[in-house]
């Protein structure tokens, strides 16, 4: 498959990484943090949504299990924030494959499996807001203790390169995937998954591999989103909102590309600053102004922005030729 290069993915995370060099906003850095982590999120619904065809409404389900699993080991039992991220991470991994066994095995795809996966997040946030371990419906929060050990940092700074280094990791590993035999699998499944069993393509098999490394790098988010935050509830952890952004942002981006969930996600949250702007204290009106020019980005870029910036490419590369030969004439 076609797409950038570990070195143009390395490019692009150098240059972003010099932008806590550049200034010392608070607002710029968390405006910049808040964007990557959805990027990042994102990116997970890429893998299984973007390159698998697997539409799934309930990416909160692993948001949320990586946020609380992370809270919990820290507050309940003691453990460090650091080994505690990285078990939120395997347990969000772990409820992905389990979901994916439940829903794959049965056959479940399209708009049923969409619906399921979504049944699954609500089940999850119910569960969260009643149960004694995950504080109910007060919710956790994690004790401030400003050390590099603890997961926590006196500015935002070394926040905003975390989360840059695990949108890098994401990145890579969805270049990696494109570029092997899985990747053309997963792909085979999206555009005739009857076609791709009937070459001999474990289906089934393909499509939960793709859910268990999308719920990772989502459920990456979901602890980040716990350390960088201090708390967590079940609206946040489980709610429909984390979906939403998960889905948009390689929607709006370009889905099944690398680099879709980054721009999309900067591009929503540049247009959901600025009209809260434009708008200011009239309520409800940047809802309406954000949702219209969304509404106008998917009707004229279908396939994202990353496929509308192609096409310029291609139309300007075409023209240059022209240009050329009229001046020599």
């Amino acid at each position: 498959m076609r797409g950038p290069s570990i070195a143009h993915i390395v490019l692009v995370i150098a240059v972003l990484a010099t932008v806590p060099l550049l200034t010392a906003s608070n607002a710029v850095l968390n405006f910049l943090i808040v964007a990557l982590l959805i990027a990042l999120v994102g990116q997970g619904w890429n893998v299984l949504g973007g390159y698998g065809g697997q539409y799934s409404f309930g990416h909160a389900a692993f948001f949320g299990t990586g946020a609380y699993v992370t809270a919990i080991l820290q507050m309940r039992y003691g453990i460090n924030a650091w080994p505690a991220f990285a078990l939120g991470i395997a347990s969000g991994a772990l409820v992905g494959a389990a979901i994916g066994a439940l829903t794959f095995r049965s056959g479940l795809k399209g708009s049923y499996f969409a619906l399921v996966t979504l049944a699954f997040a609500e089940v999850l946030r119910i569960l969260a807001s009643v149960a004694p371990i995950t504080g109910a419906g007060v919710g956790i929060l994690i004790t401030l203790d400003l050390r590099p050990q603890a997961f926590q940092f006196q500015s935002r700074a070394p926040f905003y390169w975390i989360v840059l280094a695990l949108l890098a990791a994401s990145l890579v590993i969805v270049r990696l995937i494109e570029q092997s035999r899985f990747g053309a699998w997963l792909v085979a499944v999206r555009e005739n998954e009857d076609a791709a069993k009937a070459v001999g393509v474990d289906t089934v098999r393909v499509k939960l591999v793709a859910m268990t490394i999308s719920a990772a790098i989502t459920a990456a988010g979901g602890g980040f989103y716990v350390q960088y935050f201090l708390y967590i509830d079940s609206g946040i952890a489980y709610g429909p909102w984390i979906s939403i952004e998960a889905l948009l942002a390689p929607i709006v981006g370009g889905i099944g590309t690398v680099f879709g969930p980054l721009i999309g996600a900067v591009v929503v949250k540049t247009l959901g600053e600025l009209t809260k702007l434009i708008t200011g204290d009239a309520p409800g009106l940047d809802l309406v102004i954000y949702g219209g020019v969304l509404v106008l980005i998917v009707a004229f870029a279908p396939h994202g922005i990353t496929s509308l910036l192609a096409a310029l490419r291609i139309r300007f590369a075409r023209l240059r030729p022209s240009a050329s030969e009229g001046t020599h004439v």
